[in-house]
């Protein structure tokens, strides 16, 4: 129990189950949870610093910091909005933690993430993904999951009729097509923090199905 994490966006599906498993987990000593205000979650490990993304110009050292940040076009309200939660925030966090010492990033991206595509979201998390690629992490773990199930605290519509259909034919994505069938939250919280103790050198990329094998 030696190492400290630090975790961005625990208030989320996938962050909330991460944040249960690092405090939980024996390797760590501490965790650091970047909130926009206090949660209320009581637990000795936990240390919660209540900051402003549009402010954030100071870091708290960590051996490992997983980024579950992340939005919806909707819900931002505009492009540019998404843009500063899914690319600025993510991106200068990494900076700030790699000056003070972290040695993992751990970051939930998205299927499809390719900063050439002509799909907004898409390019938006593949430019993310290439400039993290380019800071020098020792080591950088992206997760590229599908449709992300598990309840969630906010109404998405269009989210859940999309993940009802994609459970329902399920069964069909075999082979090349499994990476596009929904993926438990749960299952990518696992995954981000079982990559973290295995120290891997260099980048690592997971796509949905790889990551849903490993998070099991």
């Amino acid at each position: 129990m030696n190492k400290v994490a630090m975790i961005a966006g625990s208030s989320g599906l996938t962050g909330g189950f991460l944040l249960k498993m690092l405090l939980e987990a024996p390797e760590y000593r501490e965790v650091i949870a970047y909130v926009r205000k206090p949660t209320g979650i009581q637990h000795p490990k936990l240390r919660e610093v209540v900051m402003d993304w549009e402010k954030l110009d100071a870091l708290v050292p960590a051996d490992d910091v997983f980024c579950c940040l992340g939005t919806t076009i909707k819900k931002a309200g505009s492009q540019e909005a998404f843009r500063r939660v899914d690319y600025e925030y993510p991106l200068h966090l990494a900076e700030l933690q790699l000056e003070g010492g972290s040695q993992q990033f751990l970051l939930v991206s998205a299927i499809g993430a390719d900063a050439s595509s002509s799909i907004f979201y898409s390019r938006v998390k593949g430019e993310l993904e290439d400039a993290l690629q380019k800071l020098g992490y020792k080591s950088l773990h992206i997760f590229q999951p599908s449709f992300i199930a598990g309840p969630r605290k906010e109404k998405r519509v269009g989210e859940r009729i999309g993940l009802a259909i994609f459970s329902f034919i399920s069964p069909l994505f075999i082979g090349p097509l499994k990476k596009y069938a929904p993926i438990p939250a749960e299952h990518i919280a696992r995954a981000m923090y079982r990559s973290a103790q295995k120290n891997i050198p260099g980048c690592t990329v997971s796509d949905s199905a790889e990551t849903d094998a490993l998070g099991r």
